[in-house]
């Protein structure tokens, strides 16, 4: 098993608890000198934050556990790509590369809806890969939003 699948699944634990907790399931963790330096869930409707992605939430966790805003030496992983503020936010903290589970056509800015890291003019670039989990992390969110148009008692009528 690789490390990448390893530290999804990892992401993937982060993401079961922000379900747990009514939000959108994503999960990021924050890999620095080959271990978890920071772990985050996205937490918007509980942080009354719109910017409390999972991905912003693990930056400003790493941040604080390196002591740095610059996390060049580390690896993002998260459940699901990152939209157009995440991806910003991953560039300017400097992140040497993001992985990331299932893609985002709607909101995705690394490669679904545009790719953010590849815009020119760009102060850092950032190594992107996607696809790891791909079809657990998406059956996690398929799964949330099912179940919040199912109708109240769960009569499917």
């Amino acid at each position: 098993m690789s490390l990448d699948t390893d530290y999804m699944r990892a992401a993937l634990q982060q993401a079961e608890g922000a379900r747990a907790q009514g939000e959108v399931p994503v999960g990021a963790v924050l890999v620095s000198g080959g271990r978890i330096v920071a772990r985050a869930a996205n937490r918007p409707i509980a942080g009354c934050d719109p910017t409390a992605h999972a991905e912003v939430e693990v930056l400003r966790a790493g941040g604080k556990a390196l002591g740095s805003y610059r996390l060049g030496d580390s690896v993002l992983y998260v459940t699901l790509e990152p939209c157009l503020m995440c991806a910003a936010a991953i560039v300017h903290a400097r992140v040497q590369r993001v992985v990331f589970g299932a893609w985002d056509p709607r909101a995705g800015a690394a490669g679904s809806m545009l790719d953010a890291f590849a815009l020119p003019g760009m102060n850092h670039r950032v190594d992107v890969f996607g696809g790891v989990l791909a079809e657990e992390c998406g059956a996690l969110l398929k799964g949330f939003f099912a179940a919040r148009r199912e109708p109240a008692g769960g009569n499917k009528t």
